[in-house]
């Protein structure tokens, strides 16, 4: 696939940036989160760990305050030692966008970027934005993550290799969403297309069962619908 057709992405490490400023108290890391990445710290600090508003007064003694647990400086440093390069995800997934470019034509790549949050969400899609939680992404024999009883299921999921499927998945879900009337059923039918499109645009079986399945037979059926509308209905 030529430059052309990729999805031309380019991973931010906003989480460098942060991980400065949490391990070494740097206030120039501080403000460059604050300028060059305020949507990202505002997500980060607001909605994912739930701080308060980002313009509090206190805000950033708060935000270095919360990551001085030893967990989350145990997460810090993993993360960092893990992804120290992540040039394989840069292809993966400009290669994905771009392949899912074919399937949804009119498909623009959010910006991605990467941070560390407190193990509670894995990817955030938002302000055309989407932001990878590495500390979710550590293994599956993470001591961590088999000390706060993640079940082996969950665990089986969180490593570099879902990254780019778990990215995909959430970034689809945010452009065609569950109505929020639906059924329990209608919820699993539709993400069976959504993980089914996944598993399309990586032409692998990353995510297999009985609505995946379902949703395979039917997309092969597809007559005068396109994949869009297909993906638009809220059951199968």
């Amino acid at each position: 696939m030529d430059e052309g057709a990729s999805g031309n992405v380019t991973i931010e490490r906003y989480d460098r940036v942060e991980s400065l400023f949490l391990k070494e108290g740097d206030f120039a890391a501080l403000q460059q989160m604050k300028t060059q990445y305020p949507v990202e710290t505002r997500t980060l600090i607001e909605d994912v760990l739930k701080l308060g508003p980002v313009d509090a007064p206190d805000i950033n003694t708060r935000f270095l305050i919360f990551f001085q647990d030893s967990t989350l400086q145990t997460l810090l440093e993993d993360v960092a030692r893990e992804y120290e390069t992540m040039d394989d995800i840069d292809s993966q997934l400009s290669k994905a966008f771009g392949q899912l470019q074919q399937l949804l034509p009119g498909i623009v790549p959010p910006r991605i970027y990467t941070q560390v949050g407190s193990l509670d969400q894995s990817i955030i899609v938002g302000n055309d934005l989407l932001g990878i939680s590495l500390d979710k992404y550590l293994g599956e024999q993470h001591p961590l993550y088999l000390r706060y009883g993640y079940s082996a299921e969950q665990r089986s999921m969180m490593s570099r290799q879902f990254i780019v499927p778990d990215c995909l998945g959430f970034y689809l879900l945010s452009l065609y969403p569950l109505p929020s009337d639906t059924s329990i059923v209608a919820h699993h039918q539709h993400m069976g297309k959504i993980q089914h499109v996944v598993n399309q645009t990586l032409n692998r079986h990353i995510f297999d069962n009985e609505y995946v399945r379902q949703a395979e037979t039917q997309a092969a059926n597809l007559k005068e619908e396109t994949l869009e509308q297909w993906l638009r209905g809220a059951s199968l």
